[in-house]
C-alpha cells in the first residue's frame, strides 16, 4: 500500500470534502510543483547528486525555503542510501512523505486551544493587507457553525475603515462587535469587549489589532500593552494568538513571523490567499523553520472557506496526480494478480 493509498484509508466522508477543498485550492502550486518533480523523475532515471541539484531549485522556486530545503535534501539522501534507492521513480513517494513529516509533529497542534472552562480570548496579528480582518470573520464563521457564542472586538483603531470591515464580517458571521471611536486606544476597546463578553457568557472573544508594521516599535509596544491587558483580565489568556500570513508574499511572509514572534509570543499561523499563489511551500518553511504550526489556511473568498490545516489533505492537494497515478498502479497490479 502506497503512502496515498494510507491516507486515502482514514479519510471519512468529512475529511474527504475536506481534501478536495485543498486539492482545489492548491491548484497553481501544484502546477509549479508537482508537475516540476514528475518532469525531474521522468529526465533521471538513476538518483543522483545531480537528480538532487535540480530538486533543490525546484522547492527553492516554490518558496519552501533554503535552510528548509537544505535539511529536506539531506533527509531524501539519507533515506534513500538506507532504502538503497537507486531508481528515481522510486523516490517519489520518499519526497512525498518527508515532505508530510516536516509539515506537523503531532495531530493535535494544528487544533485552536479553545477554553473548556469560561471564555477563550483569540488575538489575532499581521500586517495591513495580509487578510486579517477577513480572517476573523470567516473564523467567527466557522465557530458559530460549531454551536459557539463568539464576540468581535474592533481593536485595530488606527487603519481607516478597519472597524466598519469588521463589523460587514460580525454581520454576515453573525457576531456582535465591540467598538470605540477611529483612533481610540486598541487596549481600552479589547478591554471593554473582554467585560462584555463575561457578562454575557461568550464562549470566544476574537480580537483584531492593528498591522503597521512599519511603526515596528509602537506596534510591537501596543500589541504588549492589549496582550497585558488581557492577561490581567482573563487570567490565562490569550488562550491563542494568531499570526495572519498572506502566502502570495512568499518569502516575506516568512520574515514578518520572524518579527511578530519576538515580540506577540505567536501560538499558530493562519495563511491566508493560498488558493491564488504558486508558493504554496512557504508552508514548509514557516513550520520548521520557526517551529510554529500552521492551524488554518484561506482556501478561497467565501466565509466557509477557512479551514482546519490538514497536512494529509495539503500533501494530498499537491500531489494528487502523483496519488491517481498510484491508484491506477494498484488497480492494474490487483487485475494481474487476479
Amino acid at each position: 500500500m502506497n503512502f496515498f493509498s494510507k491516507i486515502k484509508s482514514k479519510w471519512t466522508k468529512q475529511t474527504e470534502a475536506v481534501s478536495e477543498k485543498f486539492h482545489d485550492g492548491l491548484s497553481k502550486t501544484r502546477k509549479s510543483l508537482s508537475e516540476k518533480v514528475n518532469n525531474l523523475v521522468k529526465r533521471y532515471r538513476k538518483v543522483d547528486e545531480a537528480f538532487f541539484e535540480e530538486l533543490e531549485d525546484i522547492l527553492i522556486e516554490s518558496d519552501v525555503g533554503v535552510a528548509t530545503v537544505m535539511d529536506l535534501s539531506e533527509k531524501l539522501k539519507d533515506e534513500a542510501r538506507s532504502r538503497n534507492i537507486k531508481d528515481s521513480e522510486n523516490l517519489k513517494e520518499v519526497i512525498i512523505e518527508v515532505l508530510s513529516g516536516f509539515l506537523t509533529k503531532n495531530a493535535e497542534e494544528t487544533r485552536l486551544n479553545l477554553n473548556s472552562d469560561g471564555l477563550t480570548v483569540i488575538l489575532m496579528v499581521g500586517v495591513n493587507g495580509a487578510g486579517k480582518t477577513t480572517t476573523i470573520g470567516k473564523l467567527a464563521g466557522l465557530l458559530k457553525k460549531e454551536g459557539k457564542s463568539v464576540l468581535l472586538a474592533a481593536a485595530d483603531t488606527f487603519r481607516a475603515g478597519a472597524i466598519d470591515q469588521l463589523e460587514v464580517w460580525g454581520s454576515r458571521a453573525g457576531a456582535d462587535v465591540i467598538k470605540h471611536q477611529e483612533g481610540s486606544d486598541p487596549a481600552s476597546v479589547v478591554y471593554d469587549a473582554i467585560q462584555a463578553a463575561k457578562s454575557r457568557g461568550t464562549d470566544v472573544l476574537l480580537c483584531d489589532t492593528a498591522g503597521r508594521l512599519q511603526n515596528k516599535v509602537n506596534l510591537m509596544k501596543e500589541l504588549e500593552k492589549i496582550k497585558r491587558v488581557i492577561s490581567r483580565e482573563c487570567p490565562g489568556a490569550p488562550h491563542e494568538v494568531l499570526l495572519v500570513l498572506d502566502a502570495t508574499t512568499g518569502q516575506n511572509a516568512l520574515n514578518q513571523a520572524k518579527i511578530f514572534r519576538q515580540a506577540s509570543d505567536v501560538t499558530g499561523i493562519v495563511l491566508t490567499k493560498l488558493d491564488g499563489t504558486a508558493k504554496g511551500g512557504i508552508v514548509l518553511a514557516i513550520r520548521h523553520e520557526l517551529d510554529l504550526p500552521v492551524k488554518m489556511v484561506g482556501l478561497g473568498e467565501k466565509i466557509s472557506d477557512l479551514q482546519t490545516f490538514d497536512a494529509d489533505a495539503f500533501i494530498y492537494g499537491l500531489f494528487s496526480e502523483m496519488f491517481l497515478q498510484g491508484q491506477d498502479e494498484e488497480s492494474e497490479a490487483s487485475e494481474k494478480d487476479e
